[in-house]
């Protein structure tokens, strides 16, 4: 499982706010629902995320080991 707790807290330290992801960082409301809800989002909004707040990978969002996965 991911989480995008990580995300929420770079985001309130950061100078953006879900307004300016949306309005001046062309971010859709969608994108934000999903990572609200961790949902899955394809690398290249995960890329544009890390750029537009200056951060790594690990700073938007965790793996979570759960019982749930489907085994591999």
């Amino acid at each position: 499982m991911v989480s995008y707790r990580p995300f929420w807290e770079t985001l309130r330290e950061s100078r953006e706010t879900t307004y300016t992801l949306i309005k001046n960082r062309r971010i859709s409301g969608s994108t934000l629902d999903k990572l609200r809800k961790n949902k899955p989002l394809n690398t290249t909004t995960i890329n544009d995320l890390c750029r537009i707040l200056n951060c790594r990978v690990q700073d938007v969002m965790e793996y979570i080991p759960s019982q749930e996965d489907q085994p591999l």
